[in-house]
């Protein structure tokens, strides 16, 4: 894990209003003096505003955790447990809304005017801020990934551009296909990684972007190599539709046998992570009770261990799980049961019978970090792309020392926690954990037994922390195997595969909403998920 960074603030023009209720202006400046603050429209500002924007979405918080993603995504991939409920398995209104104008209103709104006050730059202004402009697009790619992969077909390449073009009903945008944006971002990911193999940065330029970039520190290689591993879990996403095929093992050999020219993340200090200002600062609010805290204990339910994950780690001793739960009150670790009832299940709670988020690395954890990239992630991709080519021996490498970086990953986050003293890592458990883990791989009947390992590695390890990587891996892989209970008083009996559109999009964009209305079903598969889901009986 990268150091806990104090990063600055800056003003961005008033004329781009971003929706994010952040920390009241007499504490940021309190705590983190900013002697470049500025209200002029530059293209390095509006660097530090495309970051800033996507704070709700990266980090930790009340209305994301509590009001958008546990009980959607948290819940159907079981990395959290929940009580059994009419209409479980539709999304929340209110989650898919504000989840579409975070993006909208956020992210796509400040890459939109970063980019035409770039394009207005003359040449020599262009090649001196190119690293903001790179850098900026990677993260916006990022951020479009992941909607796309929530939504399916989203408006995109038109997008955005109302000052540009000083008409809303003119610039009311049509919807790009999912794969037509997934193939136009690896296009640009793969010209934005040559730029970067050679990109000469003059001095003064690395050391503003240095100071404009709180995500990365202006550290270019790091922007290197979160392009590159953006771009290995994109083609890996994507590796099982027909049409990408060839793409796909292209791309991945070069970016697999060029290490040098094309790097990706190898280690736990190069992770791609927003880190907590402090203890009392956070991306979104000031208070303590607004972080992380807030959202699992809220209602005193969002913090209830899930079974299944539960389950895998106390049955294979998974050094992770004295750091990632509570034991109940009788000291033993279960889950709460999806396949209970909900008086009992509520039951099980208030008697405290049931396992909760570990207290010190979770619950309490001020320092929670913001997960984007971590080296355990690009290691599970590698595994599963060396399996699917052959290399077993490579493969099993590669998850062996993913599973090491992710132990090593929350181990660290528990230790940056303040709530009681961390826990020490025990290197025999941990070498144990490795060597069955092998064992297990070398017994496997066949390459679907040895992706279900793989599968099983990727949902501990980006689990709560990453929840829209999680859906998006377990829909994909239809792995790890979850069961769940039918909801037979609902016309949407079993877990979605996307989210709807919201309703102000197809009461705003109707026009060009009914081009995609017919696709406009929780149960419309993303174009990369190839297989649809099944729900065993138990």
């Amino acid at each position: 894990m990268k150091r806990i960074r104090k990063y600055s603030i800056m003003t961005i023009v008033a004329t781009v209003a971003l929706l994010f209720s952040g920390c009241n202006d007499d504490k940021l400046a309190e705590l983190y003096p900013n002697p470049q603050k500025t209200s002029v429209a530059t293209v390095d500002n509006f660097f530090t505003g495309v970051l800033k924007s996507a704070n709700n979405v990266v980090m930790p918080w009340y209305w994301r955790f509590f009001v958008v993603e546990q009980p959607t995504m948290g819940h159907y991939t079981q990395v959290m447990g929940w009580f059994n409920g009419k209409d479980q398995y539709i999304p929340p209104a209110a989650a898919m809304e504000w989840r579409w104008n975070q993006y909208y209103n956020g992210v796509m709104t400040q890459y939109r005017v970063m980019q035409k006050l770039y394009n207005e730059l003359n040449e020599r202004d262009k090649s001196d801020y190119r690293i903001f402009m790179l850098a900026a697009t990677i993260f916006f790619y990022d951020q479009t990934e992941q909607v796309v992969d929530i939504y399916g077909d989203i408006p995109w390449s038109e997008a955005g551009k109302v000052r540009e073009n000083g008409d809303l009903n003119a610039s009311l945008p049509p919807y790009d296909k999912a794969e037509d944006i997934y193939n136009a971002i690896l296009d640009d990911l793969k010209n934005i990684a040559d730029i970067l193999d050679t990109l000469q940065v003059p001095s003064f330029y690395a050391s503003l972007f240095a100071k404009k970039d709180y995500l990365n520190d202006g550290d270019i290689t790091l922007w290197k190599k979160y392009a590159n591993s953006l771009r290995l879990r994109m083609l890996l996403r994507v590796s099982a539709v027909p049409e990408f095929q060839s793409r796909v093992q292209q791309e991945i050999t070069e970016i697999l046998t060029q290490s040098a020219k094309y790097p990706v993340i190898e280690n736990n200090d190069e992770n791609i992570m927003l880190d907590a200002g402090g203890p009392d600062l956070y991306a979104t609010t000031s208070s303590k009770r607004g972080g992380i805290w807030q959202a699992m204990a809220t209602w005193g339910q969002y913090d209830i261990a899930p079974y299944a994950m539960v389950d895998h780690m106390v049955k294979h001793h998974d050094p992770r799980l004295e750091i990632t739960f509570d034991p109940n009150v009788n000291g033993v670790y279960v889950g709460m049961n999806p396949l209970d009832d909900a008086s009992v299940q509520n039951q099980q709670a208030s008697d405290g019978l049931v396992a909760r988020y570990d207290t010190s690395t979770f619950m309490r954890n001020h320092y929670f970090p913001g997960f984007v990239i971590s080296a355990a992630e690009v290691s599970f991709i590698k595994a599963e792309v060396l399996l699917h080519g052959g290399q077993d021996a490579m493969a099993k490498n590669a998850l062996l020392t993913g599973t090491r970086q992710s132990i090593e990953f929350y181990y660290r986050i528990n230790a940056t926690g303040d709530y009681r003293d961390p826990i020490p890592m025990n290197a025999d458990s941990v070498d144990q954990y490795i060597a069955d883990l092998g064992a297990a791989w070398d017994a496997a009947a066949d390459e679907d037994a040895k992706i279900t390992l793989i599968a099983e590695q990727k949902w501990i390890n980006s689990g709560l922390g990453g929840m829209p990587q999680t859906w998006a891996e377990v829909r994909r892989l239809d792995k790890p195997v979850f069961y769940f209970m039918k909801d037979t008083q609902s016309g949407q009996n079993w877990p979605p595969v996307r989210w709807l559109y919201p309703e102000s999009e197809k009461k705003l964009n109707a026009a060009h909403y009914e081009a995609v209305k017919d696709k406009d079903d929780l149960n419309t598969r993303i174009f990369w998920d190839v297989n649809p889901p099944v729900y065993p009986e138990p």
